[in-house]
């Protein structure tokens, strides 16, 4: 299926489980936490599969019983110990270079809008040499808004001056989509990513992808 609607400008996509498979390195740093409070990681995958959530969704898969209080006091270890080692193991999803090497080679703009927090996205992006090629990047602690506000998402078109309406949202969770379908652009969900269970068809996007491959003949880019 192809995306209908005006020429495309610019794609934005989110980071953690849409561009990047960071569930390594974070379930690493989990586990680094774990042995710190004496403790072991019983449910590395549920990790993983929250990713997409936020520190704090993931601090609750590593630490089920802890109360919330808790949790606050863990994220800025858990945010250290991933930061020291964010690229490890992290990489691009399958077929994701050849997206962005097609959109580049097309005169297409590509930029990123991120709940993750500036500091961490920015070497995230340094570390994998992506952060010289994006159009645009708004991370979580850009503006007081984040996703499913549309606020990040239109503040990523002025900084590449693309007009929303020509322009497309990928990404992994329902927050995304509304995000997205909120800002004015069509929205494609990428059921590759960490969606923990969910059923992207659910979200209302307008088209569900499998693989970062398909979303080339999505966006009659082939």
């Amino acid at each position: 299926m192809k995306l209908s609607g005006p020429k495309l400008d610019a794609v934005f996509f989110d980071l953690d489980g849409t561009l990047v498979d960071s569930a390594p390195d974070m379930i690493a740093a989990m586990q680094r936490l774990c042995v710190e409070r004496g403790t072991s990681l019983l449910d590395a995958a549920g990790v993983g599969r929250s990713v997409s959530k936020g520190g704090r969704a993931m601090l609750r898969r590593g630490f089920p019983r802890a109360e919330e209080t808790l949790i606050e006091e863990l994220l800025p270890r858990f945010l250290e110990l991933y930061a020291q080692a964010i690229a490890t193991h992290t990489a691009t999803f399958p077929g994701v270079d050849d997206v962005l090497a097609t959109l580049e080679a097309r005169g297409v703009h590509w930029g990123i809008v991120t709940n993750k927090p500036g500091w961490l996205a920015r070497a995230l992006l340094a570390a994998l040499q992506l952060d010289v090629r994006c159009a645009a990047l708004v991370s979580g602690d850009c503006l007081p808004q984040k996703k499913p506000d549309p606020a990040p998402i239109l503040r990523a078109c002025t900084l590449a001056n693309v007009d929303p309406a020509r322009c497309v949202y990928v990404g992994d969770d329902l927050r995304d989509i509304e995000a997205g379908r909120a800002a004015g652009m069509r929205t494609i969900a990428a059921a590759w990513g960490y969606v923990d269970g969910e059923d992207p068809r659910d979200w209302g996007a307008d088209l569900v992808i499998a693989t970062p491959h398909a979303l080339l003949p999505a966006l009659d880019l082939v």
